[in-house]
């Protein structure tokens, strides 16, 4: 009998540390998981405020500002839900709630862009607009952005990246046209006018650009020709010169 009560107390005494072992294991397992989504939801916050910082120049509309607004709003609405005790969180969560009770500051509806000077900078900012298409696309995918708001913001970005490709190389071929590299320039100047043809969406913009674009490659061909021309008359003048010499009645001393 009493072999018989060790026995239970030894299984019973497994069980319990089975028991609050994967008790242990489950706390881990999910305290794990919360720290998983405070980096997530983190890591969407820091994301959107990058875009924000790095996308000065971009003219952003109120409704643009808007959508990323409510993305870091949400993401710390989802940290404050993790960590309830954080005073931190709850005070930064209020914060974003009263910015989206209030109209956007230095919101702008305007589709014009001013180009960096040099290619980093350029860079930089095709690396801003293409984030705030990705950004656009993923709340609009989770049911976030109206269609209406998705389709015209989205297309207000993709007409800024057409400018800044149509105007880099038209800034990029003046510079070259400029240091006599007509060659160059044209090449610039091509690579500009066959974006401009790949546009479905016909604008006034599109419109300029063609015809300017045009006038270029025109009068670079006109350059080329008569540089090719005076070549030719050049290179003509003086083999009829090597001929004079060769074939000159020679001069008796």
């Amino acid at each position: 009998m009493f072999i018989t009560v060790i026995i239970l107390l030894i299984v019973a005494l497994i069980v319990i540390a089975v028991w609050v072992s994967a008790i242990q294991q489950h706390k881990e397992k999910q305290e794990a998981e919360r720290r998983k989504e405070l980096a997530k939801q983190k890591r969407i916050i820091e994301e959107a405020e990058d875009v924000i910082l790095n996308s000065s120049n971009i003219p952003m509309s109120g409704a643009m500002i808007k959508v990323i607004q409510r993305r870091v709003h949400d993401a710390l609405v989802s940290m404050v839900e993790l960590s309830p005790t954080s005073r931190e969180l709850k005070s930064r969560m209020h914060e974003s709630q009263e910015r989206l009770n209030n109209e956007p500051q230095n919101a702008n509806e305007s589709d014009k862009v001013t180009l960096p000077d040099n290619d980093k900078q350029l860079i930089a900012l095709v690396q801003g607009i293409k984030k705030l298409r990705h950004l656009l696309r993923s709340e609009h995918s989770k049911g976030k952005v109206d269609t209406q708001v998705f389709v015209q913001e989205d297309r207000k970005m993709e007409r800024l990246q057409l400018r800044i490709n149509v105007e880099s190389q038209i800034k990029r071929g003046m510079s070259a046209k400029s240091a006599n590299m007509v060659g160059s320039a044209r090449q610039y100047f091509e690579k500009a006018y066959a974006i401009i043809c790949g546009v479905t969406h016909v604008d006034e913009y599109t419109k300029e650009k063609k015809t300017l674009l045009e006038g270029y490659l025109s009068e670079i061909s006109t350059e080329l020709k008569a540089s090719n021309a005076s070549s030719v008359k050049k290179k003509a003048e003086k083999e009829k010169d090597d001929l004079d010499v060769l074939f000159a009645p020679k001069k008796k001393w």
